[in-house]
């Protein structure tokens, strides 16, 4: 699972990076992927953008402005905090950090949208399909990732993707910035614990 941080702190104490989609390109992404969520989804009143912190939170609020301009609706954005749900907390001998969850409505009949920044394994995408189970029945769910960087360890893909990037399973990939800021997917250099 990846996080959200601020450019300007995340520089100063992080590895090389490489710039794989600045802001702009991550506008387009988004863009495109609304019309991708709307041409599959005939009623977009129906959505409800579920997003998974930290990298989430800005995509789906982003995306539900988009599809807002495109289709004329509103659509609620939710976060949903995966962590309890996970199945390698113990693996990990970490004590987990625990984000807010704020939904704003029962998901029951609603077509639910995932929204994370970056997949890999599935693993934190598994978690938050059972922690929504916790909020009603959806009619469907959906998922949207801005980076697909492959490596599964579950059998869990993306139905709406902003940008495919091959890499290394050692390497990290990080979407940086919050809400109000400029943001940007970066490449890291490797990491020592193969996660």
């Amino acid at each position: 699972m990846s996080q959200a941080t601020p450019p300007s702190a995340a520089t100063a104490a992080a590895p090389p990076a490489s710039v794989l989609l600045g802001d702009d390109a991550i506008e387009r992404a988004l863009k495109r992927v609304a019309h991708e969520i709307i041409e599959r989804n005939s009623e977009p009143e129906s959505l409800y953008l579920v997003a998974i912190p930290n990298g989430g939170v800005p995509l789906a609020r982003r995306l539900a402005d988009h599809i807002q301009a495109i289709a004329g609706a509103s659509v609620p954005v939710g976060i949903l905090d995966t962590t309890l749900y996970r199945d390698d907390l113990i693996a990990r001998g970490e004590r987990p950090r625990l984000r807010r969850t704020e939904m704003p409505s029962a998901v029951d009949g609603r077509v639910v949208v995932l929204v994370d920044d970056v997949v890999s394994t599935g693993r934190t995408i598994r978690a938050a399909m059972d922690a929504l189970m916790d909020f009603g029945r959806p009619r469907a769910v959906q998922l949207m990732s801005l980076v697909d960087r492959g490596h599964r360890e579950l059998p869990i893909r993306p139905d709406f993707v902003g940008k495919n990037v091959p890499t290394q399973r050692d390497e990290r990939v990080e979407l940086r910035g919050g809400d109000d800021e400029t943001l940007e997917v970066v490449l890291l250099g490797r990491r020592g614990d193969g996660r």
